[in-house]
């Protein structure tokens, strides 16, 4: 007589998955993988039980709630790994330098789903400073800021962006209009905000104005910073499209121009030799980069 076949691992995932959150579009959040792929590994263990496993609204069926339990008890007697001292997954902690916009618009908005995904692990997170290069504290992994030549490290690039002009409504008004922000006439008019971060030149050489990186005017060293001064109308900001959102959706910023230029710098993930050894430095990175994918 032939052994039962156990479910797909994968299939056990996703019902427990749409079970507890009652949705296909969150689950495959979770699970980083498509809506279509999560319905496609439910009807897949729904066709080896022989039984629906939902009802509307993706309540569990009267045969899968009775089959969830077995589920989630068997997939939490899967996390538990043997070690040498002790016999169940051990916490650890792990120690995450980030820069301060990228964490407040990109990380912190995903951490839950980490958290969720791996509860033994700690997160201790600090403040990085943009293209320094400098922590308070030593860190397992870094998101850096800059051009991604790091001597003696490891790394990877999680995040590109891409860069356009933007003001307050009460400045525009006041100062505008700016017919695409593209010419050296409109550009001369403005009160550009300075930042090391993302200068004007690219701006410039994009279009072809033939203007010097602007030596005066308000300048910060942060790009949260730089928004919020635009957002209180100091004048014209160069603004990064993923960590600006925010601003753009809530009205505190106007875009300028429908343009954008690639940003000449990026985020990566850094960390030193050996440190993807630990299980859950790799656990972190692996998540990241499908988060961010």
């Amino acid at each position: 007589m032939a052994a039962p076949r156990i479910p797909p691992i994968q299939s056990l995932l996703a019902f427990e998955a749409v079970a507890r959150l009652r949705s296909v579009s969150l689950a495959a959040e979770e699970l980083s993988v498509t809506p279509s792929a999560v319905s496609h590994r439910i009807r897949q263990l729904e066709s080896q039980l022989g039984f629906k496993l939902f009802g509307r609204d993706f309540s569990p069926s009267d045969e899968g709630q009775r089959y969830l339990p077995s589920v989630r008890q068997g997939l939490k007697a899967l996390q538990q790994i043997p070690r040498p001292d002790g016999p169940g997954l051990q916490s650890a902690r792990l120690r995450l330098a980030v820069t301060p916009t990228f964490s407040r618009q990109i990380l912190l908005p995903r951490l839950a789903l980490f958290r969720h995904a791996y509860p033994e692990i700690e997160l201790v997170m600090q403040v990085a400073i943009p293209l320094t290069n400098t922590k308070s504290e030593d860190a397992d992994l870094e998101i850096r800021y800059g051009t991604g030549d790091y001597p003696g490290l490891e790394y990877r690039r999680i995040l590109s962006d891409e860069l356009t002009p933007v003001c307050s409504p009460e400045y525009l008004h006041e100062f505008g209009p700016f017919e695409g922000f593209d010419s050296a006439e409109d550009i001369r008019r403005a009160r550009l905000i300075r930042s090391p971060l993302d200068p004007w030149s690219t701006w410039f050489e994009a279009h072809g104005i033939h203007l010097d990186e602007p030596r005066t005017g308000a300048q910060f060293n942060d790009v949260g910073l730089v928004l919020d001064a635009a957002a209180a109308g100091f004048g014209v900001a160069l603004m990064r499209m993923k960590l600006g959102l925010t601003w753009l959706d809530s009205g505190r910023l106007l875009r300028l121009s429908p343009r954008t230029v690639p940003s000449p710098f990026h985020h990566y993930l850094c960390w030193k030799q050996g440190t993807m050894e630990r299980w859950e430095c790799a656990a972190f990175a692996d998540w990241l980069f499908k988060a961010l994918g």
